[in-house]
C-alpha cells in the first residue's frame, strides 16, 4: 500500500464512526484544495476541515463502505456508499442551517485524494446532492 492509499484510508477513518477532526487536519497540506458538490471549491486546510465538520455534525454516525478502492501513483480513489442518520443541523451555503430531519441516508460517492510530501494537496468528492436531499425529505413534492 502506498502513501496515497494510506492517507485516504486515514481520511475515511477520521470522518466516519467517531469523527476526529484533529486527525483529519493532519492529513491535509496547509494550502490543499478540495472540490465538493455542495461546497464547490474549498481552499486551505482549515476550510476543508470546517467543511467536514459541517458534514460530521449533520451525520455524526456516518459510515463508508467501499466498493472499489484504487491507488495510482500519488492518487487514491474510493467508490462506495456513505450511510448514516441526519441527527444534527444541516449547514447551507449561505450560512443558515436546517434542523435535523432524523432520516437515514445512503448515497453512492466517489472521492479522490492526491498526495505530495506526505499530505493531501488535492481532494475531490462526488455524490448526488439531489438524491441526498430527497432522502432527507428536503425536496418539494412533485406535482400530481
Amino acid at each position: 500500500m502506498g502513501q496515497a492509499r494510506e492517507l485516504m484510508d486515514r481520511l475515511t477513518e477520521a470522518v466516519t464512526g467517531e469523527p476526529d477532526l484533529k486527525a483529519l487536519a493532519e492529513l491535509f497540506a496547509e494550502d490543499a484544495v478540495a472540490f465538493t458538490p455542495d461546497g464547490g471549491e474549498v481552499t486551505g486546510r482549515d476550510n476543508i476541515v470546517d467543511y467536514w465538520r459541517q458534514m460530521t455534525d449533520a451525520v455524526p454516525d456516518g459510515t463508508f463502505v467501499p466498493e472499489h478502492a484504487y491507488e495510482t501513483g500519488d492518487t487514491a480513489i474510493d467508490e462506495g456508499w456513505f450511510s448514516g442518520t441526519n441527527s444534527g443541523p444541516i449547514a447551507l451555503p449561505d450560512g443558515e442551517t436546517l434542523p435535523a430531519t432524523g432520516k437515514a441516508v445512503r448515497i453512492r460517492g466517489v472521492d479522490l485524494a492526491t498526495v505530495r510530501d506526505g499530505r493531501i494537496v488535492s481532494y475531490r468528492l462526488y455524490f448526488d446532492q439531489m438524491d441526498f436531499l430527497d432522502q432527507l425529505g428536503l425536496l418539494p413534492d412533485e406535482p400530481a
